[in-house]
């Protein structure tokens, strides 16, 4: 008799699982509908105030053996699953994620091909100072089979009294060069009102980490049809750096590049950190093509090529270094620059590693 009794209730208690599983997948759908409600009215998930109401009547109502605590736990854990649904959600509808797009974003850089599997490079001096400065670094660069050139026309510096950058008389310097050497130009602008100028001096632009969230300036670069390449924040988040990108998309254009450079932390033997782990977790969220700049991540030249490896060997489509004819005499960054014989030595480290072969 006593079994009978146990397999009856276990009959209810199998019903009552059934049961909260129904319930509970009914609450998932009507905290996605909230989800979508808030994303378009731009109401934060989290409510703290709305959790505290639900878990208050829930205990008021309580009849049952749970005490409080216990019901607070668990309830806590559905809110938590719903929050991750909505968050999941949210992914799944951003233009930069691989559950939009599931294959790879290549960029056409005037023929070179980022995010097509074979590594890019980009090399050049931190800050445009002359036409011959220069045209000796595009002419190392093309020497190596190499298409893309960076250079800095407009120099964001934490201090005011730093040089700032020739501005427009260094982009005319960098198309001077870049045409000459047929090589892709990089460089980085840093107001709204100079992307539509840009645009007749170079071919990608680039915004620096210090302006990863200007948000005005990303919706510029948005709008208009030249490839982006995005630095992350010094301390911004892979989520943050993804909403970002997606700034720029949301405007029509998806020719973006996202640039790991290092971020912020308590460390101070290198410039910044290098977050390694960001080029995996980029990729597998994203379908846009991955770079890490090694220099301005690590500020030191012995670090570039075992970081540039790393950067290689765990999935980033290209690598960024800066190279300078005399990096003693440069006017920013002369710790993190390489010189060309210390360039030579870099690259061929860098192709023995791609190919087996010393090159």
């Amino acid at each position: 008799m006593s079994n009978n009794n146990l397999e009856l209730l276990r009959e209810k208690l199998d019903d009552v699982n059934l049961e909260l599983l129904h319930l509970i997948n009914k609450r998932a759908e009507l905290v996605q509908e909230i989800g979508q409600v808030k994303e378009k009215q731009g109401i934060n998930r989290y409510d703290p105030v709305r959790e505290r109401k639900m878990l208050d009547s829930i205990e008021d109502h309580n009849q049952g053996p749970l005490d409080p605590a216990s019901l607070k736990h668990i309830f806590k854990e559905i809110f938590k699953m719903g929050l991750g649904l909505q968050e999941e959600n949210q992914k799944k509808a951003l233009l930069v994620s691989r559950q939009k797009k599931a294959e790879n974003t290549v960029i056409d850089l005037k023929g070179e091909l980022v995010g097509n599997g074979i590594p890019s490079f980009v090399f050049g001096p931190c800050a445009v100072e002359s036409y011959e400065q220069v045209a000796q670094v595009a002419e190392v660069v093309k020497a190596k089979g190499l298409k893309l050139l960076r250079g800095g026309a407009f120099k964001p510096r934490t201090s005011p009294y730093d040089f700032q950058g020739l501005g427009l008389e260094g982009l005319k310097i960098l198309k001077q060069v870049g045409d000459k050497y047929d090589l892709a130009i990089i460089s980085e602008i840093v107001s709204p009102n100079d992307i539509e100028t840009a645009l007749d001096y170079i071919d990608v632009i680039q915004i620096g980490a210090r302006n990863m969230q200007n948000f005005e300036l990303l919706k510029a670069a948005g709008k208009v049809n030249k490839p982006v390449l995005l630095k992350r924040g010094i301390a911004a988040t892979i989520d943050e750096f993804i909403h970002a990108a997606e700034y720029i998309m949301s405007q029509g254009n998806g020719n973006i590049i996202l640039c790991e450079r290092g971020i912020r932390t308590y460390e101070r033997a290198t410039r910044n950190t290098l977050d390694i782990s960001a080029v995996p977790i980029l990729k597998q969220e994203t379908h846009l093509p991955v770079m890490v700049d090694v220099t301005h991540s690590t500020g030191r030249r012995d670090l570039l090529l075992p970081t540039a490896k790393a950067a290689l060997a765990i999935g980033a489509d290209g690598v960024m270094a800066e190279v300078h004819p005399d990096p003693a005499v440069a006017l920013s960054d002369s710790a993190q620059q390489m010189d060309f014989k210390q360039f030579d030595e870099f690259y061929k480290e860098i192709q023995k590693m791609l190919t087996g072969v010393t090159v």
